[in-house]
């Protein structure tokens, strides 16, 4: 089993249009990383919206709508989601850059 973070969600992906975050970079761990595990290893991700809990890396590969589709289509797709800004970003962007480490002055 692998826990995936926001990295790899159950057919879906995390963000990188914050936090220094790349399109290219993410599909390259994804795919270095995560996809070279044996297709039956479990994969739990940081959360899910739909309520499911876990997946595969042989589902992932066969399913996931945008990690199955070659680094420039991935690219202009997470470059394109036009999503809007999260609520707690300027809170959140700074404390997780600072290893979630807050001055408490």
């Amino acid at each position: 089993m692998a826990f995936t973070g926001d990295a790899l969600l159950i057919r879906g992906c995390g963000r990188t249009d914050f936090q220094q975050g790349s399109p290219e970079t993410l599909y390259k761990s994804v795919h270095e990383q995560i996809f070279t595990l044996p297709d039956e290893c479990l994969l739990y991700p940081a959360h899910d919206y739909t309520g499911q809990t876990v997946t595969s890396v042989s589902e992932e590969k066969q399913f996931n709508p945008r990690l199955t589709k070659p680094l420039s289509e991935f690219c202009r797709i997470m470059n394109n989601l036009n999503l809007p800004k999260p609520k707690q970003i300027d809170w959140a962007v700074p404390a997780n850059l600072a290893c979630g480490i807050q001055d408490a002055a």
